[in-house]
């Protein structure tokens, strides 16, 4: 179920695989790694935060263009006296051996490329990029990246315990050959009351509007649902072949976003896995879960838990304590240090495709595929 003639893959995991030991900056044994953060917003400042707890790693910069939310990050994180830039390529120009890039999505294949070819270690947020065209200039930059960077891409899940040891179950025919997936991510993050907001007019309104938009967000199937996306990739072996779906806005008054989404991707073999997204349930509740069904058994997955069902009244769940983004944020910064690149580059970026190729399904309100969205930019 890969995808086996994908070059560009194909180099990226060869070059990953190449890189000397000895060759990455900070990677001597149990070294500090010296950090940059670009983009010192919430979301930002959590996975430093997670990084100075949780990992070698030491913060001694951070850049934002809105000086608020520097003064902010320094409350919120564990950094002394760090080194402050209004303009990411200062930073990029300093001694960091790596950066954190959680700036709005539409600016991430400009940061990517930048940070690639100032050659520092990556970990970027998900999702890759707004469109297809941005995808491509990250698969691009990551392709051509010094086989010696550590590039990872924020999606967690891979990282997290309980994920991999689902994973290799099924890697190891626990439930038999996959024959349908699930993924499931509902979560209230919207009233209805919001009120609507004029188009941003100048590029700070822009900034601080993101993800209000569409073409600054993405839609909520890109930024948010990717991850359910890319947790269906993994398991299933490669990016799905095609999608049809519906989607819309029932409550949202603000920006151009979606609320709920319902999309089926169908992946080699003939494998469906349907996604349900929605944000519009109260506050309070959240749940999110992914399936695999097998001929032998079902797999259920999630940030806390995993669950293997093995048959009636028979099914085992490992409660998994932490955080998956604390395991993603330390592994980013082991690999570093132990000089074990890894580049993700080209699969964040095609988990990413996969969530446009369902956005574009649900806007033609008819089947897509992926070669129609690879030659759509």
């Amino acid at each position: 179920m890969a995808n086996p003639g994908n070059p560009t893959r194909r180099r990226v995991i060869q070059a990953a695989g190449l890189a000397p030991l000895s060759a990455l900056r900070g990677s001597a044994a149990n070294s500090a790694v010296s950090v940059g953060l670009i983009g010192a917003g919430d979301r930002g400042s959590l996975v430093a935060g997670l990084m100075s707890k949780h990992s070698a790693g030491r913060l001694v910069a951070l850049c934002d263009r809105f000086e608020e939310r520097i003064d902010k990050a320094k409350t919120q994180i564990p950094v002394q006296n760090p080194r402050v830039y209004r303009d990411y390529r200062g930073l990029l120009q300093s001694d960091v051996d790596a950066v954190v890039i959680a700036t709005p999505v539409y600016l991430h294949p400009e940061h990517f490329e930048a940070a690639v070819a100032a050659k520092k270690h990556i970990y970027i947020e998900k999702p890759a990029a707004v469109d297809v065209a941005g995808c491509k200039r990250i698969m691009k930059a990551a392709d051509s990246a010094d086989r010696r960077l550590n590039i990872v891409f924020g999606f967690q899940a891979r990282y997290g315990p309980g994920y991999r040891k689902a994973k290799q179950l099924v890697d190891a025919g626990g439930i038999g050959p996959i024959r349908m997936a699930h993924a499931h991510f509902i979560k209230g993050d919207v009233t209805g009351d919001e009120a609507p907001v004029a188009r941003p007019r100048t590029d700070e309104e822009k900034a601080r509007q993101w993800k209000l938009w569409r073409d600054t967000y993405g839609d909520v199937i890109v930024e948010t649902y990717c991850h359910g996306i890319d947790v269906l990739n993994w398991f299933l072996g490669g990016h799905a072949l095609k999608a049809y779906g519906t989607g819309g806005r029932t409550i949202r008054r603000d920006g151009d976003n979606m609320d709920h989404v319902d999309v089926t991707f169908t992946y080699a073999g003939g494998v469906h896995a349907p996604l349900t997204g929605s944000q519009i349930t109260p506050r309070f509740f959240r749940s999110a879960t992914e399936q695999f069904y097998g001929a032998k058994g079902v797999i259920e997955t999630n940030r806390q838990y995993w669950t293997h069902f093995r048959g009636r009244d028979d099914a085992s769940t490992e409660t998994i304590p932490g955080d998956i983004t604390a395991d993603a944020i330390g592994e980013f910064i082991r690999r570093i240090q132990e000089g074990k690149p890894e580049n993700t580059g080209v699969r964040g970026a095609e988990s990413t495709l996969t969530a446009i190729m369902g956005r574009m399904a649900i806007d033609l309100k008819r089947e897509v595929t992926w070669d129609e969205v690879m030659t759509s930019a």
